[in-house]
């Protein structure tokens, strides 16, 4: 997952859970508030109602004096009530309390917000009820969590795009540097050394930090091609000096037979460290991007030469090889690479399928991949030795003939090419090697 998702994630996250406190919070806030209201207003409706108890009405309720009486008052839409009734405790002992209550005023329940208010008069104690019904705070509060409600979710989206726009502004230097430089690592001499402009030094020690380190491996690349160049020079002359000078020692009657076999051993063992030098320096030219020259490549017709050159080895193990290459794919590579490529696979499989098995070659379109399989019907490869097959100088039987390094040049091949290989083996059943070209 890319930086930039990462941070837009968490971002939205953390701007979830603020929100979602937000919500909460100012719910507990807004409803706090809205009670107060209520009861400051009732607390002066109550002195109100105590300063002026020597009215007519209150005054003829009290003078009755009877314990099972109630003076009540409604508003017009009952949206308050006010209620006063003797106390059968100390008022004095009675502290003001408020208490949400159901409350059925004319066969309709409602729930109200209630005052408790004991006092003293006359020598007499008395509670006062004073009560407001809360159905138009509660509708009010809710209208009031649907608009907080709004203004979050569009705070929540305005706020994700103005940030991803951020994100992408302030990454831009980054994602420049991944494409510009990182990406091209594996390529030095394709290294873009310009500076990328941002203003962030973070970024500004990245890049600075890139450029010196390509330039410290640019250096190495320069040495190590002209190491290679020294090598092929100065190992390859005196072995064909060799070569040449032991081919003549063979044209001289006086050697007898057993010299003739000692100068014929060392020939061979002259000639193996001539094809080991080639190979390494092929691997080194491969690895250090020195054949830049692709042209198409057309596989029906390049593993058609392969098996018109491998004809006589076919023949000799009488072997079944078929080849149904359906699909006309061109492929922009080096014809000379991908020739060895296929080469050193076939030949593989020709050499460890006993006598009278069978080799096969297909293609195939795989999540839009163009794909080469080659099979054969062989000794097959445990998971062990499957692991070590592109290692240089690794055999998987030692009695064989090769220096193991014709897989590890087909994998320099593979990767200058960017080929996926999968290799899918069996003991004693066969081995296939399928080739993943990259999408064109």
């Amino acid at each position: 997952m890319k930086l930039k998702h990462k941070i837009s994630i968490f971002s939205a996250v953390i701007r979830l859970l603020l929100l979602a406190i937000m919500w909460f919070t100012l719910s507990f806030v807004i409803k706090k508030v809205a009670y107060k209201n209520i009861e400051s207003s009732m607390i002066e409706k109550r002195d109100k109602f105590v300063k002026n108890l020597n009215t007519s009405e209150i005054n003829a309720f009290i003078e009755r004096n009877d314990s099972t009486e109630l003076y009540v008052s409604f508003s017009n839409l009952h949206s308050e009530f006010l209620q006063l009734y003797r106390s059968k405790a100390k008022a004095a002992k009675q502290k003001d309390y408020f208490v949400d209550e159901p409350r059925v005023v004319e066969k309709e329940q409602n729930e109200y917000r209630v005052l408790y208010h004991h006092f003293t008069y006359k020598n007499t104690d008395y509670v006062l009820e004073i009560g407001e019904r809360l159905s138009e705070v509660n509708e009010l509060l809710e209208k009031f969590h649907l608009v907080i409600l709004l203004l979050l979710t569009v705070t929540l989206i305005l706020s994700h795009f103005a940030q991803s726009f951020f994100i992408d502004y302030l990454l831009r230097p980054f994602q420049k540097i991944i494409d510009k430089k990182i990406n091209l690592i594996n390529e030095p001499e394709l290294f873009d050394h310009s500076k990328v402009h941002t203003t962030t030094s973070d970024f500004i020690l990245l890049d600075n930090g890139l450029n010196e380190m390509m330039n410290r491996i640019q250096e190495q690349f320069k040495k190590e091609k002209q190491f290679i160049a020294n090598v092929s020079h100065e190992l390859l002359t005196p072995i064909s000096i060799l070569q040449n000078r032991l081919e003549n020692l063979l044209n001289n009657e006086s050697i007898n037979d057993e010299g003739i076999d000692k100068i014929a051993v060392s020939l061979r063992n002259l000639d193996t460290l001539k094809r080991i030098i080639n190979n390494l320096l092929l691997i080194s030219r491969i690895e250090n991007n020195q054949y830049s020259n692709f042209e198409a490549i057309d596989f029906a017709v390049l593993i058609s030469d392969l098996l018109r050159d491998l004809e006589d080895r076919i023949e000799i193990k009488q072997l079944q090889v078929s080849s149904t290459i359906q699909h006309h794919f061109l492929f922009e590579g080096n014809k000379t690479l991908l020739h060895i490529l296929f080469y050193n696979i076939l030949f593989n499989a020709i050499k460890f399928t006993p006598d009278g098995g069978s080799v096969s070659i297909s293609d195939s379109f795989q999540n839009d991949r163009y794909a080469i399989a080659i099979s054969d019907t062989g000794k097959g490869m445990t998971e062990a030795q499957l692991s070590q097959i592109f290692n240089r100088f690794m055999k998987i039987n030692l009695e064989d003939e090769g220096q193991g390094l014709g897989l590890a040049i087909v994998s320099s091949i593979a990767t200058l090419h960017k080929i996926e290989i999968q290799v899918v083996s069996e003991v004693g059943i066969g081995t296939t090697f399928t080739l993943y070209f990259p999408k064109s």
